[in-house]
C-alpha cells in the first residue's frame, strides 16, 4: 500500500493527532490491554478488542511489519483498578467451587472463543501473566529500592518518585492529596501508612489467615517481547485514569527516563484509548450476574460481526450507545453488503489488483483510515464501491476485499445462510419454515389469501416473521 495519506493518530498522552513514526523503521509494535480471565467478557469489553484489531490491520494496510502483543492476566487481579476490592480471581474460583486455575482456563478459551467470533485477527503473540512470574519478582526487585516502600499489606510504588506521574489521565490530584479522587470521580483505595494517596501496589502480601493466588495488575511480558520503547499501547478509555498511569509510573521507574514531556518515556510513544459501550438498561456490569456478552447477540439470533459492524459505526474514541434496535440495523447493513459480495462472487474471482476504476475509492478509504482510523467514513466507501454499476466484477471484489482487510468483516467468506441465526429459544425448524413458506407461496399464487394469513398466523405464533416485501429477500426472520 502506497502511503499516499500519513497515518495520524491520536496520542491520550498528548491529547492530539500526531504522525505514527515508529521506533524501527517500517516496524509496528503494538501492546494491547487484555482480559482478566475471571468472568465471560461483556461486548463493551470487546469493543476494545475491534479497536486493537482494526488499528493493526490498519498498520498492516500502510505497509508496516506488525508485531501485536495481547496480555491475559490469569493470576490474581483486584476489582478495580484503583487498587481496592477483593481479588477478582479468588472471588470467582470460591463462587464456583473450583480451583483458580480451572477458572484461568474457561474464561481464557471464552475469551478466545469471542475473539474469534468477531473476527479479531490473531496477534503475533499473546503473553500470559503465571508465564512471568519470575520476570515481574526481578522486575520489583530492581526498581524497590528507588521507588517503592513496604507496608505490611505490600510493596508499594512511591508515585513522587517519578516525573509528570497522572498526566496522562490529565488528573487533578496532588500526588499528597489525602482525598484521592481523580478528575473522574474514581476513588484510590485508602491504605494505612501510604506516603501519598496515589501510591498503589505492585505486590500484595496474603493477609494472616488466608489462603490465595498472588495478585498481579500486569504482566510485563510486552517488555521482554517488544523491547522499550514500543509503538502504541491500546486500552479502554476507563483504563486511562488509574492503570495506565501506573503502568507508565513503572516503565519510567525500570528504564530511569525522565518527565512524559517526551512521551516515549513512558514506554510507549502512543497511547490510545477506545472510548466507552454505553447500554442504558444497567445490563453492561458483571456485577449485576446477567450481562450482555456476545453469546447472548449470538443466542437472540444476531450474527457476531453485526456487533463489530456496529462498532466500525462509530469512531473509536466516541461513546456508542448499545440497543437491539441498533443491533438489528447493524446486521440489515452487514446483510446488504454479503449480499453484495455474493451476487460478484458468482461472477468471478478477486482480480490480482482492483484497477484505476477504483483507484478513488481506495485513496479516499485510505485517506479515512489514515485519519486517527475512521472508520464510519471508511464504511461508507466501501458500501459506494459495492454499488458501483457496470465495472468489471473481479476489480470489484478486488477493491472490496483490499478495504475488507481492514474493516474485517469476513465479506468474501460470508453467504445470507451464515447470518440467519437461530434463536436458541426457537423451537422450529429452519427446514419447517422453509417448507411452511413454500406453501404459502403457492397459496398466495393461488389467491388462497385465508390459507396465506393463516399460514403466516400460524408462523408468527412459532416466533417467525414472514417478511413480505423484504427488499433484501430474506423471506423470514426468527423473532
Amino acid at each position: 500500500m502506497t502511503d499516499a495519506h500519513p497515518l495520524m493518530l491520536f496520542n491520550s498522552l498528548t491529547r492530539k493527532l500526531e504522525p505514527f513514526e515508529p521506533v524501527h523503521p517500517g516496524e509496528a509494535r503494538v501492546y494491547s490491554c487484555g482480559p482478566t480471565v475471571y468472568n465471560y467478557p461483556h461486548i463493551g469489553n470487546m469493543r476494545a478488542y475491534v479497536f486493537a484489531d482494526v488499528l493493526g490491520r490498519t498498520l498492516r494496510f500502510k505497509g508496516y511489519r506488525l508485531t501485536h502483543v495481547i496480555n491475559i492476566t490469569d493470576v490474581g487481579h483486584l476489582t478495580d483498578d484503583a487498587d481496592a476490592g477483593e481479588d477478582k480471581m479468588e472471588k470467582m474460583a470460591a463462587e464456583k467451587a473450583q480451583s483458580i486455575w480451572d477458572i484461568a482456563e474457561h474464561y481464557k478459551q471464552a475469551y478466545w472463543a469471542d475473539v474469534k467470533a468477531l473476527n479479531i485477527r490473531q496477534p503475533a503473540q499473546w503473553t500470559v501473566a503465571t508465564d512471568y512470574v519470575p520476570q515481574m519478582i526481578e522486575f520489583a526487585k530492581g526498581i524497590a529500592d528507588r521507588h517503592c516502600y513496604e507496608l505490611p499489606s505490600g510493596l508499594y510504588f512511591d508515585v513522587s518518585t517519578v516525573a509528570d506521574y497522572g498526566r496522562l489521565a490529565r488528573s487533578t490530584t496532588d500526588a499528597d492529596d489525602r482525598d484521592g479522587a481523580n478528575e473522574l470521580g474514581g476513588r484510590i483505595e485508602q491504605v494505612e501508612g501510604k506516603r501519598h494517596a496515589a501510591d498503589f501496589a505492585i505486590w500484595r502480601r496474603t493477609p494472616a489467615g488466608e489462603t490465595r493466588q498472588m495478585e498481579w495488575d500486569s504482566p510485563w511480558g510486552r517488555g521482554a517481547v517488544l523491547g522499550f520503547p514500543f509503538d502504541i499501547h491500546t486500552g479502554g478509555i476507563d483504563h486511562r485514569e488509574i492503570h495506565h498511569p501506573n503502568e507508565i509510573a513503572q516503565n519510567q521507574a525500570h528504564c530511569c527516563t525522565n518527565g512524559l514531556d517526551v512521551p516515549a518515556n513512558s514506554g510507549a510513544r502512543l497511547w490510545m484509548h477506545n472510548n466507552f459501550l454505553v447500554e442504558r438498561s444497567g445490563k453492561m456490569s458483571k456485577s449485576s450476574g446477567e450481562f450482555l456478552r456476545l453469546q447472548l447477540l449470538i443466542d437472540r439470533g444476531y450474527h457476531p460481526l453485526a456487533y463489530r459492524l456496529m462498532c466500525l459505526q462509530a469512531h473509536y474514541r466516541s461513546e456508542l450507545e448499545f440497543s437491539w434496535e441498533g443491533l438489528g440495523a447493524a446486521l440489515t447493513r452487514l446483510k446488504r453488503l454479503v449480499m453484495a459480495v455474493a451476487a460478484l462472487r458468482a461472477q468471478a474471482e478477486p482480480a490480482a489488483e482492483a484497477g484505476p476504476r477504483f483507484a478513488d475509492h481506495l485513496a479516499r478509504f485510505d485517506a479515512a483510515m489514515s485519519d486517527d482510523l475512521n472508520t464510519p467514513v471508511a464504511l461508507t466507501v466501501l458500501e459506494e464501491a459495492a454499488a458501483l454499476k457496470k465495472v468489471d466484477p473481479g476489480a470489484k471484489l478486488a477493491a472490496i476485499a483490499a478495504m475488507d482487510a481492514v474493516l474485517g468483516l469476513d465479506l468474501l467468506a460470508l453467504d445470507r445462510a451464515d447470518l440467519r441465526l437461530r434463536p436458541k429459544a426457537a423451537t422450529i425448524t429452519e427446514a419447517e419454515i422453509e417448507a411452511a413458506l413454500a406453501e404459502r407461496k403457492e397459496a398466495r399464487a393461488a389467491r388462497d389469501f385465508a390459507r396465506s394469513d393463516a399460514l403466516r398466523d400460524e408462523l408468527a405464533a412459532r416466533g417467525v416473521e414472514a417478511m413480505d416485501g423484504d427488499p433484501l429477500g430474506w423471506e423470514w426472520k426468527l423473532g
